[in-house]
């Protein structure tokens, strides 16, 4: 019996047509496509695991999936611009890449980071891509907030409720806001997030930029463990999951590593 290989594939995609990357009933996601369209080219059945969920809307600029096929020879990189002519236009495939057996793109992931636009102009080109604002909120305070973060491990307050999750411990190790021309955007890194946790924090953060609460409220909202003290969800179109770490030793000799692409946008 032959022994099926590894891979993991690392991929960008725009989530505005898809609901999320998890398949789901009567939805189209991200997932789904990616099972059909790879299954199709290398004319096996494959089932694609990914590295986490984004949810309807939410972009990746860098995204990992794992699967296992019996054909040795997927990590051509002469089979990537054939695959990508054959998926739709808003999911483009960077690298496939052999790994260890028993890689896992979700557990092995040592840190993930994610990214949210905000613009203070009306623009043609990136309305699915940051959230437009009619003015800027003060970034010192949202700064100053932000760093709040780094001192807390329980983040219930920004779980979405009545979710699944084990535990709502996670260790943030870097949030800040930065500056791009008319906007700027919230990075975040994390070992790991729950669902809807950026876009809830990212919501009270715009609270705090625009004087509605004070960075002590905000640290005080992050005590109280309750979601039903945080403010607004962010729109979903705004973040991108951006990227994804992972340790060298799940790729055999540590070769072929994922190279992280490149974008003009994000």
């Amino acid at each position: 019996m032959q022994q099926s290989q590894r891979y993991f594939i690392s991929l960008s995609y725009n989530g505005k047509a898809y609901h999320g990357w998890q398949i789901q009933k009567n939805a189209v996601t991200v997932q789904q496509v990616l099972n059909e369209k790879l299954s199709l080219k290398f004319q096996e059945p494959i089932e694609v695991t990914g590295a986490g969920r984004t949810d309807t809307g939410v972009h990746a600029h860098f995204f990992v999936a794992h699967f296992d096929a019996n054909n040795s020879n997927l990590d051509n990189p002469l089979l990537v611009e054939p695959l990508n002519r054959f998926l739709p236009a808003d999911i483009v495939v960077h690298q496939i890449v052999k790994v260890n057996s028993e890689a896992n793109a979700r557990f092995d992931a040592r840190s993930r980071m994610y990214r949210y636009y905000l613009s203070g102009k009306k623009t043609p080109f990136f309305t699915d891509m940051q959230f437009v604002v009619s003015q800027l909120p003060d970034m010192e305070k949202m700064n100053a907030a932000a760093e709040k973060l780094l001192t807390v491990s329980d983040f219930t307050a920004f779980a979405k409720l009545h979710s699944d999750n084990k535990t709502n411990i996670c260790k943030v190790t870097g949030a800040k806001w930065m500056t791009i021309p008319d906007g700027m955007y919230f990075t975040i890194t994390a070992n790991r997030f729950l669902r809807n946790m950026v876009r809830a924090i990212v919501g009270s953060l715009i609270e705090v930029g625009y004087g509605k609460i004070s960075v002590e409220e905000f640290a005080k909202r992050i005590l109280k463990k309750d979601r039903y003290f945080a403010s607004l969800t962010a729109p979903a179109h705004g973040l991108f999951l951006y990227d994804i770490d992972y340790p060298d030793d799940i790729f055999p000799e540590n070769k072929n590593r994922l190279v992280k692409p490149k974008n003009r946008f994000v």
